[in-house]
């Protein structure tokens, strides 16, 4: 199994890693989750994915299981910033505006985590391992561009994940139900311990 953090200075370097990435994406959440986004030859994208983000990918063998992508909170694009800001300002009629207890953060040392999955056919005898390595990447990605802590939308399940692997994170907004799931805003750490 392999980590690999994606940016723009590094795609060429990873062959059709990055578009393997986004038809992963497309799989998890256009088929499988049938969420109704942005889609074009089988890859899934939207208009968070820019220059400024970074993309990890656990894969194996040519295979995707894991991702998530990093952004900003800093960054601009249009009328874009991240996901969870712009949704509390009400640009994203499909996110709740009231994500967030407090407004979004903007600064330097924040990144947003987003598209976060696992892929759905990942077999539970490697799913902690894969998780483990996704986050394990995500923490060194984040502290790698200065973040100290990443803002994510994440599945109210995953709080289990979280003690399992030991990641302490505060709860940032209240329960909201997003396309049949309840979720929640969290704001980890990178300074935790990785078991």
């Amino acid at each position: 199994m392999q980590v690999t953090t994606l940016s723009f200075d590094n795609i060429h370097t990873h062959g059709p890693l990055f578009t393997d990435l986004l038809r992963a994406r497309h799989r998890t959440f256009i088929q499988h989750a049938q969420w109704d986004l942005p889609q074009v030859d089988g890859m899934e994208f939207d208009q968070y994915d820019t220059p400024a983000s970074r993309w990890v990918a656990v894969h194996e063998y040519g295979r995707i299981l894991a991702g998530v992508r990093l952004t900003p909170t800093t960054h601009r694009c249009g009328m874009y910033t991240y996901m969870i800001r712009d949704a509390q300002q009400g640009l994203l009629g499909t996110i709740p505006n009231d994500l967030l207890y407090d407004e979004a953060p903007v600064a330097p040392h924040v990144w947003e985590g987003s598209r976060i999955f696992i892929c759905p056919d990942v077999p539970s005898a490697v799913r902690v391992r894969v998780q483990m390595q996704l986050i394990g990447q995500m923490v060194a990605a984040g502290r790698e561009v200065g973040a100290t802590s990443v803002i994510a939308i994440l599945p109210t399940a995953c709080e289990r994940l979280a003690r399992r692997v030991g990641i302490d994170w505060n709860v940032v907004g209240p329960v909201r139900n997003i396309d049949g799931v309840d979720c929640v805003c969290i704001q980890p750490s990178l300074a935790m311990k990785m078991h």
